[in-house]
């Protein structure tokens, strides 16, 4: 059995990715574990390794996306935004409210509200 850390072919991997986030509208927001499920998983990964680690790989293909690639659109899967202070929070703040999106009274993002759903091109639920 292989064990992956990464994809077996990063630059294929993170431009399906890039290509998913740049379909997300503004005032949308989308997780990465959304993001990998709509990505195939790659060549000679199983299914549960995939579903294991292609949500960091996600993340991880962010860290990395060029300037057009809606970035700050990507939360976690509690509605939160997962950059430390300094590493560009506030700026991904500042963005989404720009585009409408606010959190909640919880300080999260309200994913039903404002989720995006790659498989139907919609908000969530």
């Amino acid at each position: 059995m292989t064990h992956w850390s990464s994809p077996p072919d990063r630059l294929d991997f993170d431009a399906r990715v890039w290509e998913v986030v740049r379909r997300v509208p503004p005032g949308r927001v989308t997780t990465y574990g959304a993001v990998a499920a709509a990505v195939p998983p790659p060549d000679g990964v199983l299914e549960t390794t995939y579903a294991a680690f292609g949500a960091r790989w996600v993340g991880s293909a962010m860290v990395r996306c060029p300037g057009d690639v809606p970035w700050h659109r990507v939360v976690n899967a509690r509605g939160e935004v997962s950059l430390r202070e300094g590493d560009g929070r506030e700026e991904q703040w500042g963005r989404l409210r720009r585009e409408g999106v606010v959190p909640g009274e919880s300080g999260r993002i309200e994913l039903r509200r404002y989720g995006w759903d790659e498989a139907h091109g919609r908000n969530c639920r």
